[in-house]
């Protein structure tokens, strides 16, 4: 199976190589369009701000590239963000595969949220075998509100989507690499059942 991961510079790039590893699995990063729509799985990470991330997507077309993929794609985090409509987060145009704007936490809650939180209302096979209720780890000031893409919500001062999908694409606004055994079957899951 060839996985790649997409490379546009936005970090957090080797924990998610060592776990897939861990799962028996080689990942190539790379940016390279052909290598991309040649692979069997693609991962959209990111880490960091959704302007300068988009500006960087759109400076090697792969804007373009990512929402023509037709193959499982997996949005992790900012990933996850990106493939929204828009993003407050620096009134950013995303890639619009989610119908969803991702809006700010409110100053109610102390921004960002860093730790394990639950994740309910699982659906699909991404959570196949996973418990309603299992702990993932989040790091965000930033969120997607819950819509008909929804597949897993969490809480935190209001419900949004722990994760979402849409035809080939999923993306989960927590760090299944970072999210012990739970995230790691959340991420056979992808590799294996979807």
């Amino acid at each position: 199976m060839k996985i790649v991961i997409i490379d546009y510079g936005a970090g957090n790039i080797q924990s998610i190589i060592f776990a897939i590893k861990r799962l028996g699995y080689d990942a190539i990063l790379s940016h390279d369009a052909k290598e991309i729509q040649d692979a069997d799985k693609v991962i959209f990470p990111g880490v960091g701000e959704a302007s300068s991330a988009m500006a960087k997507l759109r400076s090697s077309g792969l804007d373009i590239l990512i929402p023509e993929l037709e193959q499982p794609v997996m949005g992790i985090c900012l990933g996850m963000q990106l493939m929204c409509h828009s993003s407050e987060e620096g009134n950013t145009n995303g890639l619009g595969i989610f119908d969803l704007d991702v809006k700010k936490f409110s100053n109610q809650v102390k921004v960002p949220q860093i730790g394990w939180n639950q994740i309910t209302d699982l659906k699909t096979d991404l959570f196949k075998g996973i418990p309603d209720k299992s702990y993932i780890y989040l790091v965000h000031s930033f969120y997607a509100p819950k819509g008909k893409e929804t597949i897993a919500t969490s809480e935190y001062g209001l419900k949004y989507s722990a994760a979402l999908q849409k035809d080939n694409f999923y993306g989960v606004q927590f760090h299944p690499e970072k999210s012990s055994d739970v995230g790691s079957a959340i991420l056979n899951n992808f590799l294996t059942v979807i």
